[in-house]
Order: C-alpha cells, then structure tokens, then sequence
C-alpha cells in the first residue's frame, strides 16, 4: 500500500546527523554516553496507513519525555510529513527527530533494505547520547509489514477500529508476529459498527500470548498502557 510521506532532513537524502540543544532532555541526565547494554531500546511502530502511528508517536513522547531521552526516526516515500508534524507539535526538540525517504515501499525500507534506517538511528544515538530509547515510525502499509530485528529490538504494529472488527481476525505477520499489537480510535467503534468484544477475542486468538492494547488517542491518557509497557522495554534493556 503506498504511503506519502517524506521528511525535510530526510536521511536518504545525505543530511547530516543532529546536535544538542537544551529543551526536551529528561531532568537530571548526565553528560553523553550509552546506557545499559550499550544503546538504547529501539522501537518499531508500523501499521497501515492512518492507523494513528504518528499519534501514537506523538502521545508516547509526551509521556516519556520527562524520565527518559528519546529520538525518533519517521518514514515516509516522498515527503517529510510526518517528522514536520511531530516538530509542529512540539513533542521533543526538532534536532531529536530525524526522517528518512525511502524513495519505496514502506515495508523494504525497515524489513528488507535497512541501511537508511539504521544509519538514522545510529546518528540519533551518536549525536545524542546517551539515549534510552528511539521510536523508528514505518511509513502506512499493509497487514504483511514487519520490522527486521536488526533495526529494532521491539515492534508495535497499530490497527484502528474504522478499518472493522475483522482485522484481527484476518491476521497477517504485523497482526500475528508484532510484540505489541494496539487497536486504535476505539473512541469510534460505535459510529463504524466495531465491536471491540470481537476485536480483543480474535486478537487473543491470533496472537497467544502477545499483548493487545486497546488505546483512544483523544484524551491526553489514551497511551498511558502503551507508555507503561515502553517503559517495561526500556527496564529489561537496562537490566542486561
């Protein structure tokens, strides 16, 4: 599925790697240099097109800001979209968040082709350090797409309910393989016909043990259970 975003400081297009600045660091870091094993957790967040990555993203980083460092690398194929919203929004420091045009599908530049990518989040944590976390946002595509592990360590795949309660149960690696799986907009499952009841059944069918969050990114609490979980991510990282 296309997917139209690219970014200003694209990566792929040979900008250079970020500097410091003040706002936005967590209170009380010290002077740079890796955490824990070495480097931060690396996150991967995919899912179709206006699924709410971008959102998500966004409400994640205004959650975790405070306790923890962040960068950000966003995907889009010919734009910058999404990284200039995050900036617009002001949810971390503009030099914390870099794009990367993948010039083609969404799914090739984070599973199959990762070098852009990695490149990306290694300027993030080289400039930056230390870094406890970075959030690598998938350009919109389908329900095959997954992240490889050599660029993330953990991967959330997001689905909304407008799309109709029979995602889950169409499955799919993303639906299937994700660590996290969110559903998303559940604030609009009434006036699309969703039943969440069915959503959350077939999800647990399809994904085991895997966790499901079911999130409404309207209220300034809407990804407080994806931030708690993060933030278990993060804790498991430091502790080897």
């Amino acid at each position: 599925m296309p997917h139209d975003h690219a970014h200003d400081d694209g990566f792929a297009a040979g900008r250079g790697a970020p500097g410091h600045n003040g706002p936005g660091r967590a209170a009380g870091r010290g002077a740079p240099g890796h955490n824990g094993p070495g480097r931060a957790v690396r996150i991967g967040v995919g899912g179709p097109v206006g699924s709410g990555k971008t959102a998500l993203v966004a409400a994640l980083c205004r959650a975790l800001r405070t306790d923890l460092e962040i960068g950000v690398v966003t995907n889009d194929i010919y734009t910058t979209e999404d990284a200039e919203a995050l900036r617009r929004m002001g949810v971390l420091d503009d030099n914390r968040i870099i794009a990367v045009e993948t010039g083609c599908c969404p799914h090739t530049a984070i599973r199959d082709d990762i070098a852009a990518n990695l490149d990306a989040v290694e300027a993030l944590e080289d400039a930056l350090a230390p870094l406890d976390l970075v959030l690598v946002e998938s350009g919109g595509d389908n329900l095959t797409a997954t992240f490889s592990y050599g660029l993330v360590d953990r991967q959330v795949f997001v689905i909304d309910v407008a799309g109709g309660d029979k995602v889950p149960r169409k499955g799919g690696p993303g639906v299937t393989a994700s660590d996290l799986l969110v559903v998303n907009k559940t604030d609009l499952a009434a006036q699309v016909g969703a039943d969440l009841d069915v959503m959350r059944r077939d999800a647990a069918a399809r994904r085991g043990d895997r966790p499901t969050l079911f999130t409404s990114l309207v209220s300034a609490e809407g990804a407080d259970a994806v931030a708690e979980w993060v933030r278990e991510q993060v804790a498991h990282h430091r502790g080897g």
